[in-house]
């Protein structure tokens, strides 16, 4: 393949996806969807053939998938993870040795080979118990379920599926004489793994963040440098690529920067997914009426091992029906993961093409059904808890609640910290709430500069690592459920945003918050009034103490007194130097 079949194609992909992508848009489909239509109109089997060698796409989709895996390693929250406890150990080790057994079974009655050198029912089996962790993860993160309970335990399993998968490659070359050395060895491999990576990250890596943290640019570099670095390590060691990334973004989950580096690498991730599920597409074979029929068996199968093997145990471990039903919808899909392995055991010849057929087309369908499933999971969860009830599963009062762990919002959030921050800050930290507690405890600050940080957390105050102009961050700071937003820093001090911006961008994400902004001069006050902002701190008129004050008074009633005040004294001074 030349270097220009290969431009074009990846031109051509991204067309015709963002085409497909505007069409599902419009008529309120999932993107995911349309990437994969554009896949089969591109590819050589079903569509025009546009695209003839699907290679080179896969390959550089592969990026994707490693940035993906990477990201979910910097959300990983290990305390709250680790908090699942039994429900997640329990959850992660029975749902893939139920979900096998039971394919094992189901494939053998179908009339599927299991012995004699031929392994199409375990292949079936195993390829049936993986879930999509490239789905289900991008759906719930952006719906932002990825820290609630019913998120953490999918996320969870998720993770035990990767360990299960890794396992079974081990053995794959050896499936005829499987040797305990072999599983032993595979572990250790990743064992050792995640103790050079969290040493390495402890003792070198948070050097360097700390020497890159004021250079944005350099960070996010450094950032996908460690991640590639990982991988490699984990690919030259005989592990997956993928968890080597899921590793590097753990290691890197402790530190501040995680929230910045997310959302900056976001959008590089985006390109290469969207390549990745037009590369799948792209291999969706010519159906047959026997493997379309096999297909939908085997797709009826997969949903209902899900909530076979799933719900059972966390509802017999007091999870409640909400958090026992959720991950068994959410994990309703095959995984991209099991077309590898499927590819690999063709290759051993384990299987035969119509296996790897199967199991393709199992994968078009319950994506396709998994991503509706997934966008409508509380309604779904909704309708089955009566049946339930029927059957006398009874919920458990308040137990959603008690496991959610979700901390409570922030109501000021503070974009950027600079030296009026710093002066309103020292204000409010003397003031108290009704019940006396501290207003501090209603504040998040979010910021890029390291020492604001070390220092605002030495002092038990909320603080993220973050660019204030990105709306990722923001976004994943939740900055939609505060009350009042206040930029005390002036455009000249500002870098690649201004307070006109912040103003737009906060009455777009929490448009019920009030919002106060920073001018230098009169007119640009004004402005700023007339778009919106509740009031307009201007230092070299008004104090830091007034600005406390007007922040605590903000909690409690609108601004709008002050905000009509400050605009007829506005117009009526009259500076030299306005």
């Amino acid at each position: 393949m030349h270097e220009g079949d290969l431009l074009s194609n990846i031109g051509l992909a991204i067309v015709v996806a963002t085409g497909f992508a505007l069409l599902a848009r419009a008529a309120r489909q999932p993107l995911l969807l349309a990437y994969l239509a554009a896949g089969i109109v591109l590819g050589p089997r079903i569509g025009f053939g546009l695209i003839q060698d699907e290679a080179n796409i896969t390959l550089i989709s592969e990026i994707g998938l490693i940035l993906l895996l990477f990201i979910i390693g910097l959300e990983i929250d290990l305390k709250k993870l680790l908090s699942a406890g039994r429900t997640l150990i329990f959850s992660g080790v029975s749902q893939f040795l139920v979900c096998v057994a039971l394919g094992i079974g189901f494939f053998t009655l179908l009339g599927f080979k299991l012995g004699g050198g031929s392994f199409d029912a375990l292949y079936l089996a195993v390829a049936m118990a993986l879930s999509s962790t490239m789905i289900v993860v991008k759906l719930l993160y952006d719906k932002f379920e990825l820290t609630t309970l019913p998120g953490r335990i999918t996320l969870g399993i998720l993770v035990f599926q990767d360990i299960w998968a890794i396992l079974f490659l081990a053995l794959q070359p050896n499936l005829l004489t499987p040797a305990a050395s072999v599983i032993l060895l595979s572990l250790a491999k990743g064992a050792g793994l995640v103790v050079v990576s969290l040493a390495l990250s402890k003792y070198v890596l948070s050097h360097v963040f700390s020497f890159t943290a004021k250079i944005p640019e350099l960070l996010l570099v450094t950032a996908i440098a460690w991640c590639f670095l990982i991988a490699g390590i984990a690919g030259e060691v005989g592990l997956s690529k993928e968890m080597g990334a899921l590793v590097a973004g753990v290691c890197l989950s402790t530190f501040p920067y995680n929230v910045d580096v997310i959302a900056k690498v976001i959008n590089i991730r985006d390109f290469f997914v969207t390549l990745f599920f037009v590369g799948l597409g792209l291999q969706i074979p010519v159906p047959t009426v026997a493997l379309l029929v096999y297909a939908t068996l085997a797709s009826l199968f997969l949903v209902a091992t899900r909530f076979l093997s799933i719900f059972p145990v966390l509802y017999a471990m007091k999870n409640g029906l909400r958090a026992s039903l959720i991950p068994s919808i959410n994990l309703a899909q095959m995984s991209e993961f099991s077309l590898v392995i499927a590819s690999l055991g063709l290759a051993f010849k384990h299987i035969d093409a119509q296996v790897v057929g199967i199991l393709t087309f199992v994968f078009a369908i319950t994506s396709v059904l998994s991503t509706y499933m997934i966008q409508y999971n509380h309604q779904i969860q909704a309708m089955m808890a009566p049946l339930a009830g029927k059957l006398g599963l009874r919920d458990i009062v308040g137990e959603p609640a008690a496991h959610e762990e979700v901390e409570e919002p922030k109501e000021v959030v503070f974009l950027g910290f600079f030296r009026e921050a710093s002066s309103i800050f020292h204000e409010i930290e003397s003031m108290r709430d009704g019940d006396g507690t501290p207003l501090t405890e209603r504040v998040l600050v979010i910021d890029f500069n390291p020492m604001v940080h070390s220092e605002l957390n030495r002092r038990d105050v909320k603080c993220i690592y973050g660019d204030i102009s990105s709306v990722d961050t923001l976004k994943h700071a939740h900055v939609d459920r505060a009350r009042t937003v206040v930029c005390s820093i002036p455009d000249s001090i500002l870098r690649g945003t201004t307070n006109e911006r912040l103003l737009a961008l906060s009455k777009r994400l929490c448009p019920e918050a009030q919002v106060i902004v920073t001018a230098n001069t009169l007119q640009t006050a004004l402005n700023l009034y007339r778009q919106g902002a509740d009031f307009v701190f201007i230092p070299r008129i008004h104090s830091a103490r007034l600005l406390a004050r007007i922040i605590s008074e903000s909690l409690s009633e609108k601004l709008a007194r002050y905000r009509e005040e400050e605009m007829a004294q506005l117009m009526e001074r009259r500076e030299v130097l306005g």
